[in-house]
C-alpha cells in the first residue's frame, strides 16, 4: 500500500470527484463526508510521502508500470514534498471551515461545488507530484478549469472576472505548452529529469531559450506576477468566500512551484543562472511586483480587495528569492511558498468568517468587529503579524532568508522592496485594526447599541481559523527543523 501513495494521492480525489458529482443528484448530504474523506487520504498520503523522502530520498513511482520516458512517472522530492503536505492540508482545512458558508452561499449547489472543489485540489496536487512536462500542463488545466467554476459561483460581478481571468489563464496555458512543444522537438522528450540531462549539450540552441522564456511567460500569467496580475485582483475578491480561501492561497504558490521546478530540474540551475543572463531584470521586475502591490492596495477601500493586492506583491517576494541565484534566496522562496499559504488561507477564513456575519468586507463594514467577533479578529491580528513579517510568526522567517540573500548577492533594491512592503503592510492592517477596535458600532436605528454583545461565527468556521492562526507560530518556530531537513536538499548544489 504504501508504494502506492504517489498515486492515491490523485486518484482518490479524481474518483471522487466523480461520485459526488453523482450523489450531487441523487442525495446531496453525502457529497460533503465524501470530499472531506477524499482529502483527509490525500494529505495523509502526502504526510506519508514527505516522511518516506526524509527517510530514503527521492520517491519514483511509475504509473501504470510504464518506465519513463515513455510512461508517466511521478517523482517526490524535498521540494514538492513539502508543498504536498502545504497544499493538501490547506484544501482540507479549508474545506472544513467553509461547510456553512457553502450552504448559506448556494444551498442548490453544494453537489457541483465540493466537484468542482475535489477535482481542483486534484489538479493542483498532480502538478506537484509529477515528473512530465506535458502531464503537468494537462493537470494544470483541471485546476484551471475547475478554478474557473469556483470563482464564477460568487457575486454579481463574479461572471465578468472569472471571464477575465479564464482569458488570461488560456493565455498562460498555451504559452506553457508552447515552451514544452519546443522543449519536446529539441530534446524528443517529455520527462523532466530526461530533458535535464539532454539539455546541457543544448545550452547554446535558439529554441532552447525559446522555449525557457516561453513557458516562463505562461507560469507568470498564472501566478499573477506583476504586470500580468490583471486577472487576480477581481477574480479573488468577488468569487464565493470558500473558494477565495482555496484559490487564493493555493493557485499563485503552485505555480510559483512550477517555475522553480523548471528551473532547477528542468533548464538545470547552470542555465538559467550562467548561460542566460536575465535573472538581475526578472529581479528587478520583482521589485516592481512588489511596490506596486503594496501601492494597489494602499488605494483599496475593501479588505478582500486588499488582500488581493498582498497576494500579488507576495507574488514579486518570491520571484525575486528564487530568481536572486543564491541558496539563501531560493530558501526564501520556498519556504514561503507554504508561509504564504497558511498566512493567506488565515486572512481569507476570516473574511469567510465576516462575510457570513455581517454579509460585507467593505471597511465602513468593520467598525466594532473586535468586540462582537474577538476570536476571529484575534486569528486575522495573528495572520496579519505574519505578512508584516513579526517574529515569532513563520512570515518572519521567510522574510529573513530573502533579504539574507538579497544582500548577499548585493540586490540592495530587491531588500528595500522587502522592507517597503513589509511598512505598507503595518499601515495597511493598522488601518483595519483602528476601524474594527477604536471606530464605535453603532446600531441600525442610529443610536448605540450594546458594545459588548459577542456575536461570533459558528465553531465549524471557528475552530479550522484558530488552528490555522496556531499553525503560523508553529510553523515559525520550527522553521529551523524544516529549513535544514527538508529545503536544504531541496536546492541542487549548484545553487551556492
Amino acid at each position: 500500500m504504501t508504494q502506492h501513495y504517489p498515486a492515491l494521492l490523485v486518484i482518490v480525489p479524481l474518483l471522487a470527484a466523480f461520485i459526488i458529482s453523482v450523489f450531487g443528484w441523487i442525495y446531496k448530504k453525502l457529497c460533503y463526508p465524501i470530499a472531506v474523506a477524499a482529502l483527509g487520504v490525500s494529505s495523509y498520503s502526502s504526510i506519508s510521502l514527505l516522511l518516506r523522502v526524509l527517510k530514503e530520498g527521492v520517491v519514483h513511482y511509475q504509473l501504470g508500470g510504464w518506465a519513463p520516458p515513455w510512461g508517466i512517472a511521478y517523482y517526490v522530492d524535498h521540494l514538492n514534498g513539502l508543498i504536498l503536505v502545504a497544499v493538501s492540508l490547506v484544501a482540507f482545512v479549508n474545506l472544513i471551515a467553509a461547510k456553512k458558508s457553502i450552504e448559506r452561499e448556494f444551498p442548490e449547489k453544494t453537489g457541483p461545488f465540493y466537484t468542482l472543489y475535489v477535482l481542483m485540489v486534484t489538479g493542483l496536487l498532480g502538478i506537484l507530484i509529477t515528473g512530465d512536462a506535458f502531464n503537468l500542463y494537462v493537470l494544470l488545466e483541471i485546476a484551471s478549469l475547475t478554478g474557473y467554476g469556483l470563482i464564477a459561483l460568487g457575486e454579481e460581478r463574479a461572471l465578468l472576472a472569472t471571464l477575465n481571468y479564464l482569458y488570461m489563464g488560456t493565455i498562460g496555458a498555451c504559452f506553457y505548452l508552447l515552451g514544452v512543444g519546443y522543449l519536446y522537438i529539441v530534446t524528443g522528450s517529455l520527462n523532466m529529469a530526461d530533458i535535464a540531462t539532454i539539455l546541457p549539450a543544448l545550452y547554446q540552441s535558439k529554441a532552447v531559450l525559446a522555449a525557457f522564456i516561453i513557458c516562463m511567460v505562461g507560469v507568470w500569467l498564472k501566478m499573477a506576477f506583476f504586470p500580468l496580475h490583471a486577472w487576480l485582483p477581481n477574480a479573488y475578491t468577488f468569487a464565493p468566500s470558500a473558494s477565495s480561501s482555496l484559490i487564493a492561497p493555493l493557485m499563485t504558490k503552485v505555480m510559483i512551484y512550477v517555475m522553480i521546478r523548471l528551473m532547477v530540474s528542468v533548464f538545470t540551475p547552470e542555465y538559467v543562472f550562467n548561460t542566460l543572463s536575465i535573472a538581475e531584470p526578472i529581479v528587478w521586475l520583482s521589485v516592481i511586483a512588489i511596490v506596486m502591490g503594496a501601492v494597489l492596495a494602499l488605494a483599496e477601500r475593501n479588505l478582500k480587495k486588499m488582500l488581493t493586492y498582498i497576494v500579488v506583491a507576495e507574488v514579486g517576494y518570491m520571484v525575486g528569492g528564487a530568481w536572486i541565484g543564491n541558496r539563501a534566496g531560493m530558501t526564501g522562496a520556498i519556504l514561503h511558498i507554504v508561509n504564504d499559504a497558511l498566512m493567506t488561507l488565515c486572512v481569507f477564513l476570516v473574511v469567510g468568517n465576516i462575510v457570513y456575519k455581517i454579509k460585507g468586507y467593505a471597511f465602513k463594514d468593520l467598525k466594532g468587529l473586535f468586540r462582537r467577533m474577538p476570536f476571529t479578529m484575534g486569528a486575522f491580528v495573528v495572520g496579519a503579524l505574519a505578512i508584516i513579517g513579526v517574529p515569532p510568526t513563520c512570515g518572519f522567517f521567510s522574510k529573513w532568508y530573502l533579504i539574507t540573500g538579497a544582500i548577499q548577492a548585493g540586490h540592495y533594491s530587491f531588500m528595500v522592496a522587502l522592507v517597503f512592503s513589509s511598512l505598507i503592510n503595518v499601515v495597511l492592517f493598522f488601518r483595519v485594526f483602528e476601524i474594527g477596535y477604536y471606530e464605535p458600532f453603532s446600531g441600525h436605528h442610529g443610536h448605540e447599541s450594546h458594545p459588548e454583545v459577542i456575536d461570533e461565527a459558528p465553531l465549524g468556521m471557528l475552530i479550522p481559523l484558530l488552528v490555522v492562526a496556531a499553525g503560523i507560530v508553529v510553523i515559525g518556530m520550527y522553521t529551523g527543523n524544516i529549513v535544514t531537513h527538508i529545503i536544504h536538499f531541496a536546492i541542487p548544489h549548484g545553487i551556492i
